[in-house]
């Protein structure tokens, strides 16, 4: 997992004017649970574009008031008109105690079904797994080359080293559905055999 460095300021006041000036000057109020107290804190919204802005997931080594923490991505609040980023959370992560975190899904190789003229249906874009941060990739990696027309991969048919994944095995992640011209073309190719099936009628004998 690939780590990057923020450098945040220490908040001492928390009430309403004091958030809205921050949001004014740009910046954005922060919390990281997860440690021996919760820690506030603000950065300019400049500092979080590597983290957000992007599918993977990082390791933070989050710089505030002279205190070094590694942190990973809890949450997100954005405001609803203006998608404006107003607020995080983080937590702290320690190299001897697992964590829980959502991990991005990357699709490798080039599924069968969908050569054939399958349509792929991704239903899953994350996996929420727990595991010591040292052994969390930035994405977990499934390969869909075997994917036929009307197969599907659940969470209880991937297994990954040194994770445990802490979702419903039986829930599909992926699978390739039959799409239009393809019902389209097997239609009519069973009309055109059904056509060619029928024998043709024998011609009447000749009276005598």
């Amino acid at each position: 997992m690939k780590t990057i460095e923020i450098k945040a300021v220490p908040r001492e006041n928390f009430g309403k004017k004091d958030t809205k000036s921050l949001r004014v000057n740009d910046n954005v109020p922060c919390v990281m649970y997860g440690g021996k107290e919760n820690i506030h804190f603000y950065a300019h919204e400049n500092e979080f574009r590597s983290l957000i802005y992007t599918p993977d997931v990082h390791l933070v080594n989050l710089q505030v008031g002279g205190a070094s923490y590694n942190v990973v991505l809890k949450d997100l609040q954005f405001h609803p008109v203006s998608d404006k980023l107003l607020h995080i959370d983080f937590i702290e992560v320690f190299e001897d105690k697992p964590v829980l975190i959502a991990i991005p899904i990357m699709l490798t190789g080039e599924s069968s079904g969908v050569k054939a003229g399958g349509r792929l249906n991704l239903k899953r874009r994350s996996l929420k797994i727990k595991g010591f941060i040292k052994d969390c990739p930035e994405h977990l990696e499934i390969d869909i080359t075997g994917l036929e027309i009307g197969q599907s991969l659940k969470i209880g048919d991937l297994k990954y080293e040194n994770l445990e994944i802490m979702e419903n095995k039986k829930s599909m992640i992926v699978g390739v559905a039959t799409s239009r011209v393809v019902q389209k073309e097997e239609g009519a190719e069973g009309a055109v055999a059904e056509g060619a099936e029928a024998p043709a009628e024998p011609a009447a004998a000749a009276t005598k």
